[in-house]
């Protein structure tokens, strides 16, 4: 059963190689089959690399507004928050999309491309 969710930011124009790496780095031992959804902002609907590996993967890509993930507490991020004028992108992005979720991967970030994993929380 698919129990987590992949929040991802990355810097426009990253390769799908480079989120390909960057999220496999973040699952480490754990299963990209028991990932359900990928998740990030909105201003990242049409960033190729982020399409074409959710296509690549056969997972749905949910986006979040700016003003959604700044509803999230989240660790700071000082380049995100003077970006965007929100504290994160990975992390909120997966909490978000998970089913009442907590982080089980904090934020990871590899070269140019950040990920974090929440985890559903199933009872």
């Amino acid at each position: 059963m698919s129990t987590w969710v992949i929040g991802i930011g990355c810097r426009r124009g990253v390769s799908v190689e480079q989120i390909h790496v960057a999220v496999f780095a973040a699952l480490g031992t754990r299963p990209l089959a028991s990932t359900r959804a990928l998740a990030s902002i909105d201003s990242k609907k049409d960033e190729t690399a982020l399409l074409e590996f959710a296509a690549r993967h056969g997972l749905p890509l949910l986006f979040f507004s700016k003003q959604s993930i700044a509803q999230v507490e989240t660790r700071r991020s000082e380049q995100v928050q003077a970006l965007l004028g929100i504290d994160g992108v990975c992390e909120p992005c997966a909490l978000l999309a998970s089913r009442n979720g907590r982080i089980i991967v904090p934020k990871k970030v590899t070269d140019g491309v950040t990920v974090a994993i929440a985890a559903d929380d199933l009872r």
